[in-house]
């Protein structure tokens, strides 16, 4: 097991989207990246505008964030709004699958400071955390993609064969998508797992906002895992986020493996 220190670069590709590109040290172990909630990235929507201090928007704003607050956050996800239209405020909170309780409020909290300190006074914006985004926004956006707020993020390292491996990184997502996507009475939209590659193992993560339906959620991860060649040819790890849905991969454990 390993802990990860990251030398980023930010380079920008259409459609809103960045990649970060990310050389990893292997240094310690892995254990301890469970406990770290590193920053990924934000974007600050500017089309909606902004709003004025003590304004009925920022008071729904600031009402939602405290309820919030409430929560046990034993779900690991929060949709709601508050407030009358022009004013009316939406947020989500979706923490990762293995980060419910008190480490998604804690996500929520760091999240929060994070959001008002980049996008300050902006209606509309986004946040990424190792585990968890935040978004708001001054519309309904239940049950839809967003996928105009995109990064990638990869392991500049490469494998001896890119071909096979690419194939069975994808064939892992493929795998892991219809496990999240389908019918149970748990409807986490969340999977982990692995496979075996000779004398190495492959491990990965699907998860989409739970604002989505299952079928949705599919939709969501077909197309960004269709961009695995563009995001992660040949690399030993890589990440596709969206504000919906996000897969990442690694050739060691940084996650605990549900069974």
């Amino acid at each position: 097991m390993f802990l990860l220190s990251l030398s980023k670069r930010i380079v920008p590709v259409p459609i809103l989207a960045v990649v970060v590109a990310t050389q990893l040290f292997l240094i310690r172990s892995v254990s301890s990246m469970n406990h770290t909630n590193a920053y990924l990235y934000h974007k600050c929507s500017e089309m909606e505008g902004k709003y004025k201090p003590k304004s009925a928007y920022e008071q729904n704003l600031n009402f939602l964030i405290s309820d919030m607050y409430k929560d046990t956050f034993v779900r690991g996800f929060v949709y709601a709004n508050h407030g009358e239209d022009p004013n009316t405020v939406y947020i989500l909170l979706q923490c990762r699958g293995d980060s419910y309780g008190s480490k998604c409020g804690s996500c929520l909290s760091t999240a929060t400071s994070e959001l008002r300190r980049r996008c300050p006074m902006n209606k509309a914006g986004i946040v990424w955390f190792d585990r968890c985004l935040l978004k708001i926004f001054p519309t309904d956006f239940f049950e839809k993609i967003d996928d105009k707020n995109k990064f990638y993020m990869y392991n500049t390292k490469k494998v001896s064969d890119p071909a096979s491996f690419n194939g069975k990184t994808k064939a892992l997502l493929t795998d892991l998508t219809a496990k999240a996507t389908r019918r149970s009475d748990k409807l986490l939209l969340y999977e982990t797992g692995e496979m075996n590659l000779g004398n190495m193992k492959l491990y990965g993560m699907v998860q989409c906002t739970r604002n989505l339906w299952i079928t949705v959620c599919k939709t969501c991860l077909d197309k960004i895992i269709g961009e695995l060649p563009k995001c992660c040819d040949g690399k030993e790890g890589g990440r596709v986020v969206s504000g919906s849905c996000n897969f990442r991969y690694e050739i060691y454990p940084f996650l605990e493996i549900v069974q």
